[in-house]
């Protein structure tokens, strides 16, 4: 019987820890998409673009997340910091 207790604490605490990795909002996201990326492009783009380096997004990335329907958090940049190529 002890043995039944732990595995029915450890299933709850695993499903308390992966509950917790994300808002209703994201899991709202997640179940409208099938994948985590769009396409490459969108997953070359998010790879480039990491929190932690500089953004560098060019006029073919915005082309590009139209044309695919690229979904997640927004990259924001000013006119200014759009690259040409």
């Amino acid at each position: 019987m002890q043995l039944y207790r732990y595995v029915g604490l450890i299933l709850i605490a695993i499903a308390l820890v992966s509950s917790a990795c994300a808002t209703s909002t994201e899991w709202a996201t997640w179940r409208q998409h099938p994948t985590h990326f769009a396409s490459n492009d969108h997953l070359s783009f998010s790879v480039r673009n990491r929190e932690s380096q500089p953004v560098r997004v060019t006029r073919s990335d915005l082309t590009e997340a139209r044309a695919q329907g690229w979904w997640g958090d927004p990259v924001a940049v000013s006119q200014a910091q759009i690259l040409e190529r």
